[in-house]
């Protein structure tokens, strides 16, 4: 068991403070790759990714673009597919929720590895071996190691990954998870996991004001709302010092009416705008009233 006595070890990533430094990414590489430890056979140098660093680029014109980085172990869900399509017992799920993959009774299983809806457990082809991240249980049972966090945790600069008991409300990590929208990766739904991705945006609707073209100046203060036709919700907000609007974390796949309004100019209106991905309205010009 835990030497810290946890009753739920976990993390919380918080997407929103990561900054794509790889850190965590090369701490867990150089915790696993090339010796075994007791709960798992060695990572391979490439070709697995047990804190894998998921990043894609935002928006659909090049006039906003943004990126996303999300940090993306193993979830160590609460109830594990890879568990379940494991036999005789060759995935387990401790007491205190981490999810292990024996690295003796696992050979041969490769639907363990394919059964994960997040793609974070790896085939390992020349050990015919599922693996995926331990969440250093390892490290954590061991009464001698001088840390007391994941290797991934230690090594955020940013305070991007925060370690502690899930099941306690006055830590750290619950605090944390607690002041923030908990958003788990696309696959696992509502799972609570001893994993908890905060965070990880879902869409945008931005665009640009500008006072008639031929003036070429940016509308400092226009109030721009957005109307989610499927729900009725509205969200205002103001064009900042380069004219731009954003309305940030929106749900996806829905359609919005967009009113612009600026004291002695002509009110516009875009209908139909979609959130199915990141979306740019595009620039609008005003003409005065």
């Amino acid at each position: 068991m835990l030497k810290t006595k946890m009753k739920r070890p976990g993390i919380a990533i918080n997407s929103r403070r990561c900054m794509a430094c790889y850190a965590c990414f090369m701490a867990c590489k150089d915790e696993h790759c090339g010796w075994d430890t007791a709960l798992s056979k060695a990572q391979p140098e490439m070709g697995q990714y047990w804190m894998n660093i998921v990043e894609w680029e935002r928006g659909d014109n090049e006039r906003h673009i943004k990126t996303a980085t999300v940090p993306t172990p193993c979830s160590h869900c609460a109830d594990p597919a890879c568990v379940k399509a494991a036999k005789n017992g060759a995935a387990y799920k401790r007491p205190d929720g981490i999810v292990i993959i024996d690295p003796e009774k696992a050979v041969g299983q490769k639907q363990i590895a394919d059964a994960c809806p997040i793609k974070a457990v790896y085939w390992n082809a020349e050990l015919n071996l599922p693996q995926k991240c331990t969440l250093c249980a390892e490290l954590l049972d061991d009464p001698d190691y001088p840390g007391f966090e994941p290797r991934c945790v230690e090594a955020c600069p940013n305070q991007a990954l925060v370690f502690g008991d899930l099941d306690d409300p006055n830590s750290a990590v619950s605090k944390l998870i607690a002041e923030n929208k908990v958003t788990p990766p696309e696959g696992l739904s509502e799972e609570k996991g001893n994993v908890v991705h905060l965070n990880i945006p879902s869409a945008f609707l931005a665009g640009t004001v500008a006072y008639p073209q031929e003036l070429e100046e940016v509308c400092i203060g226009a109030k721009v709302t957005i109307t989610c036709k499927e729900t009725g919700e509205t969200f205002t907000t103001e064009t900042n010092w380069a004219g731009d609007y954003e309305f940030e974390d929106l749900p996806k796949g829905k359609t919005w009416t967009v009113d612009i309004c600026f004291d002695g100019f002509k009110p516009v209106r875009y209908e139909g705008e979609r959130t199915d991905s990141d979306h740019y309205v595009g620039i609008t010009y005003l003409e005065k009233a």
